[in-house]
């Protein structure tokens, strides 16, 4: 099988709805969208809103809309406000609060709702803080050749060395501007190519580091599996301890860069090991330690979220 042809059959399985791109009851608010992805992107900006790059501020409750996770409640508490089609213009305090992960699970659904192959891409920019590489999550879509990176987040009209409907990924000269999926990002810092020290949330907050990145390697995993989790919630693997040491996700980055070029075989070697090893993927339960400063287990069948015994 050619590289071509190999892409092209790894992208057919991107074209189904998982349990939280599904739109559930609002699907037909997905109908009639823009079919081009810049434009799409546009429909998304105006759902949502970024609860800290806005520079808004908000309630509460508002602000735990943070924590929906699963599509139909974040089109639900859109409805809540602004009943009616997606492309109505709303007010940026009346759209939906949320991060990079809602603007990108809203994107792919989209997509796929439109039969394109999407998924949802967990790694590292470095374009959003000035010589930083900040975690984020992009879009990725099947443009029947290629599959191409979109930050649904980053509105086109500002003025930005890139296309922010087809970013650019890298690490070498010139590449300054990039998107790092967290395999290539991981497999950098273990070659020193890449200083884990300039990865994280925030230069100014502890989340960072070495660990992080590490636990970035699992949530790509586990997105492309099609468990696209908040970038805040932990399980199994996760988490600074690194429990089972760097050797497993080694591995299970090198298998993901892989696939990304093309390689059948790499792309079910993962999805055989998550399925097996509890160690990577959610199961039922993860903890969700919330930027609200509020730590819940959360029920991922029954979708409950309870405060930790």
């Amino acid at each position: 099988m050619t590289r071509q042809k190999g892409a092209q059959a790894m992208s057919d399985p991107f074209t189904r709805q998982s349990r939280y791109s599904d739109p559930g009851p609002y699907a037909a608010l997905l109908d009639g969208l823009p079919t081009d992805p810049a434009e799409l992107s546009a429909v998304v900006r105006n759902v949502l809103v970024h609860y800290r790059a806005s520079g808004l501020s908000f309630a509460p409750d508002r602000l735990a809309e943070i924590d929906g996770r699963w599509l139909d409640r974040i089109l639900a508490a859109d409805q809540s406000r602004n009943p009616g089609p997606l492309t109505a213009p709303r007010a940026p305090e009346d759209r939906v609060a949320g991060c990079c992960r809602d603007f990108t699970l809203l994107m792919v659904a989209a997509l796929r709702h439109q039969g394109v192959p999407a998924r949802s891409r967990v790694g590292l920019a470095s374009y959003l803080i000035p010589r930083w590489n900040c975690d984020h999550v992009v879009a990725e879509y099947w443009n029947g050749e290629r599959w191409v990176l979109i930050d649904a987040q980053l509105d086109p009209a500002a003025d930005r060395p890139f296309d922010p409907a087809d970013v650019p990924g890298g690490l070498g000269p010139g590449e300054e501007w990039r998107f790092m999926t967290a395999a290539r990002a991981w497999t950098a810092c273990r070659a020193g190519e890449l200083d884990a020290g300039t990865c994280g949330v925030d230069p100014s907050l502890p989340m960072g580091g070495e660990w992080f990145v590490r636990d970035q390697v699992v949530h790509e995993l586990a997105h492309r599996k099609g468990d696209e989790l908040l970038l805040w919630d932990a399980w199994g693997m996760t988490g600074p301890d690194m429990p089972g040491g760097p050797g497993p996700i080694d591995e299970i980055a090198a298998l993901l860069l892989a696939a990304d070029a093309g390689d059948t075989a790499a792309e079910s070697e993962p999805a055989r090991r998550y399925a097996t090893d509890a160690g990577l993927r959610p199961g039922t339960q993860v903890i969700c330690l919330s930027p609200t400063g509020e730590h819940t287990d959360v029920d991922l069948d029954h979708r409950t979220s309870t405060l930790p015994s």
